[in-house]
């Protein structure tokens, strides 16, 4: 786990020349197909070698939710450890991880009639009033949204509005056990300044590459629009509007760069939160012979165990 850009691929790869290992991707916007700069996936070289499950599964107008990448994850991790090797979590959706971890409550389906009247919300008095609305019926949930995060805002005061119970109420008996013992990798520069620097260095990379096109080539779509959660992914839905002609290409960035920080800002709040993780600093390169060790020591522990256990049971 870690925030963007933090070198997380780099050394999963790192990790899959070492250990029997399978890769999963935990990335909400490497599910789709077609987006494939901005959201710096694998090329096709890597993915042939080290094949990822979890990446282009879905086109950009399909809604991938949290449950559905937990069914899947579930389903890959039980088939990957049946074939006898280890199942490899990539990524730094975090509402994934938890997903994974916790479980997820039975939350009401979305209402369009409801989610067209928070939008004309947010359009005649902006996101502001709609987060100061949830902080009377859900503080926690406001506390954890980000201000400017649109959909977690609706979806919350969506799910308030059918049910009459805040969020936080529904989901706070839903946590489920994980049957597999974790062993959880954290990795980021501990100078949150190189941090900020690989990210605006990724975007001077991606808008080289092509980055615009790519997104012209959704924007030209007649199915694909700026509500879809594809488009709303970070980078994206400021190419979007800036193809819609609302700033020029060097807004667009310095939009994307700053969106990103501020992503990276939630990842590492939420990673700090991980009391049994283990943090490795990729600053100054990837601590790859660290994470390798400390792999190392992880599973002689379970083996250890798991034998002894199969000892103390034939005994009696």
């Amino acid at each position: 786990m870690g925030p963007t850009a933090a070198g997380k691929t780099d050394l999963a790869l790192a990790i899959a020349k070492r250990f029997p290992v399978e890769i999963i991707s935990v990335d909400s916007a490497l599910v789709y197909r077609g987006m494939d700069i901005g959201t710096a996936k694998p090329d096709a070289e890597v993915l042939q070698n080290y094949p990822h499950h979890l990446i282009d599964i879905v086109d950009p107008t399909e809604r991938y939710s949290a449950g559905s990448f937990r069914e899947d994850a579930l389903g890959l991790m039980a088939d990957i450890t049946k074939r006898g090797k280890i199942p490899l979590l990539v990524g730094g959706t975090m509402l994934y991880f938890k997903a994974l971890q916790q479980g997820l409550a039975d939350l009401p389906s979305a209402d369009p009639e409801i989610r067209a009247k928070l939008a004309a919300e947010i359009e005649q008095y902006g996101l502001a009033h709609l987060h100061a609305r949830l902080e009377k019926v859900d503080p926690i949930s406001a506390k954890r949204i980000h201000i400017n995060d649109p959909q977690r805002i609706q979806r919350a005061l969506e799910v308030y509005e059918i049910t009459g119970h805040s969020m936080t109420e529904l989901t706070k008996d839903t946590e489920q056990t994980l049957p597999y013992k974790v062993i959880k990798v954290i990795v980021s520069p501990e100078d949150r300044a190189i941090l900020h620097q690989r990210i605006a260095d990724r975007y001077k990379v991606m808008m080289s590459a092509g980055f615009i096109d790519e997104v012209k080539a959704l924007f030209e779509r007649s199915d694909c629009h700026v509500d879809l959660p594809a488009i709303r992914a970070v980078g994206y839905r400021q190419a979007w509007a800036y193809l819609a002609g609302e700033y020029d290409q060097e807004t667009l960035v310095e939009k994307a760069i700053i969106a990103t920080r501020q992503m990276a800002k939630r990842q590492l709040t939420w990673l700090r939160a991980q009391q049994d993780g283990v943090w490795f600093d990729s600053g100054s390169g990837l601590p790859v012979d660290q994470v390798v060790s400390y792999i190392e020591q992880e599973l002689k522990a379970v083996y250890t165990r798991n034998h002894s256990m199969c000892e103390d049971l034939g005994q009696k």
